[in-house]
């Protein structure tokens, strides 16, 4: 079995939360906008309706900065350690 190194660790794991995130942030938004266009709303929203609005927005925004820290941070790649020269 092969031992992964350190970067190799790190890119897998950042791809396994960026799919992760990326999943949940998608469905979150088509759930987001099958209620707004499919589902008969009625002239008056709910209060459960509006309590799950309040809900739902910070978190759909939470998901999109975190996914975006996540694709943002990809770019910066751990040192190789590199030997020291014997004197």
């Amino acid at each position: 079995m092969k031992r992964y190194t350190n970067s190799e660790i790190k890119a897998r794991l950042i791809l396994a939360i960026g799919i992760c995130l990326g999943l949940t942030f998608m469905m979150s938004v088509g759930a987001l906008l099958y209620g707004l266009l499919f589902v008969v709303q009625p002239l008056e929203v709910s209060p459960n309706d509006e309590s799950a609005w309040a809900t739902l927005n910070p978190l759909v925004l939470f998901m999109a900065g975190a996914l975006s820290g996540v694709l943002a941070s990809n770019g910066l790649k751990d040192k190789d350690k590199t030997e020291e020269p014997q004197a």
